[in-house]
């Protein structure tokens, strides 16, 4: 399996080189710098794809987008590795957590930043999209209270796919030592040699 992924700085590309890299799968990757200004992705991605935004992966000649499809299509390739097959809780937690990250943790962040951008302007919104991450934060706390990873007690690609969100709402979102238990998460996850690995061949990242 010839595995290339097109990398963007700072963004959720890195999960993808985090899991090949826990699962020792080869790749390759190509990087691509954001506008100093606008942060956008430069127009050359879209040449790898027509919307143009990371992560996108090529394997065998098939380029695959949607971070969360990726991880599945990994894990499945890897013969189920860091995945968490049948029906019982952590299966069902390793389900919720890979598809919660991007379909509703990431939507406030993202709704947080517009605002934060947006100067006095989106200062009457702040509180309100604060308080709608503050909910999502306030369960994940309690979430890991009771175990060490989000599928149960092992590892699975579930964390990596949390890892990205986290680290966004420990860099804006307010996440800190008042939840305990997020950062303990994210201190182990950053502290995994694969982990590492990724960082240095997606080069500089802000959230690691």
């Amino acid at each position: 399996m010839t595995v290339v992924v097109h990398h963007l700085a700072d963004s959720r590309s890195q999960r993808i080189l985090w899991l090949l890299e826990e699962l020792q799968l080869p790749y390759a990757v190509k990087r691509y710098e954001r506008n100093s200004f606008t942060l956008r992705a430069p127009p050359s991605l879209r040449q790898v794809h027509p919307l143009g935004r990371a992560p996108i992966v090529e394997i065998d000649g098939r380029k695959l987008i949607e971070t969360g499809a990726i991880v599945e299509y990994l894990v499945r390739s890897a013969g189920g590795e860091l995945g968490v097959a049948g029906d019982d809780d952590d299966a069902v937690r390793y389900r919720l957590f890979l598809h919660y990250a991007e379909g509703s943790l990431m939507s406030p962040l993202l709704a947080l930043l517009v605002v934060m951008k947006l100067g006095w302007l989106g200062r009457p919104a702040r509180g309100t999209v604060q308080g709608m991450v503050n909910d999502h934060l306030d369960w994940l706390e309690t979430e890991l209270a009771t175990r060490p990873y989000f599928a149960g007690q092992e590892f699975t690609a579930a964390d990596i796919m949390m890892s990205f969100p986290l680290e966004a709402s420990r860099a804006r979102a307010g996440l800190d030592q008042r939840r305990p238990h997020l950062i303990d998460w994210i201190d182990r996850m950053h502290a995994r040699p694969a982990y590492q690995a990724a960082l240095k061949a997606g080069g500089p990242y802000s959230y690691g």
